[in-house]
């Protein structure tokens, strides 16, 4: 599979809770393991785990290198081949820092958020920005969304993604899939 200039980074420091109040969220088995999956599914090049917390940190990397090294390397090596793309960082600038180390300057950092902010870029032009070869961060966030500091970064937000009725509350999991078909998926015939 063409390996893309596109990383995906899940924030769990600093997000909101349903207050306002910025917090530190738990990384979950889930969310290392299904938006792994997602990641190499559609091609992104590093999957980032952001936490400044070293019980965390240790949680993390710990279920990461069970299915790299340890039984689990074995026992199913598609979630090993999945899981290769986890790296776990304290801070979003400490990605930016490895990111631009490694594709340059020109790099399209976008957030994710429930609401509509006012630096939101359409789906279909990210995509085509991604086609034309654009370098992408596309950053989630954990608990109720971003922190301000964190959507600040941002060159972009990408629109909400809208359901059918009233109630707008999904997994972070199930919102990295519907990004990642959005921008990457092959077109539905």
């Amino acid at each position: 599979m063409q390996q893309l200039s596109i990383d995906v980074a899940l924030v769990h420091h600093p997000v909101v809770n349903k207050n306002g109040e910025t917090i530190g969220s738990a990384i979950t088995n889930l969310d290392l393991h299904d938006i792994a999956r997602a990641c190499r599914t559609f091609g992104v090049s590093n999957y980032w785990v952001i936490t400044p917390f070293s019980e965390q940190k240790v949680f993390a990397e710990t279920i990461v290198s069970h299915w790299l090294e340890g039984y689990g390397a074995t026992a199913n090596p598609d979630r090993g081949n999945a899981l290769s793309l986890v790296r776990v960082c304290d801070n979003l600038d400490e990605v930016l820092a490895s990111i631009l180390d490694k594709w340059g300057e020109d790099l399209l950092v976008l957030t994710t958020c429930a609401k509509p902010q006012d630096n939101t870029l359409g789906y279909s032009e990210v995509r085509q920005k991604i086609q034309d070869g654009a370098k992408v961060l596309l950053v989630f966030g954990t608990a109720w969304g971003l922190a301000p500091e964190v959507m600040d970064q941002a060159s972009a937000t990408l629109p909400p993604i809208n359901g059918a009725g009233d109630y707008n509350h999904l997994s972070v999991r199930s919102a990295v899939s519907i990004v990642l078909d959005r921008l990457l998926g092959r077109p539905i015939e």
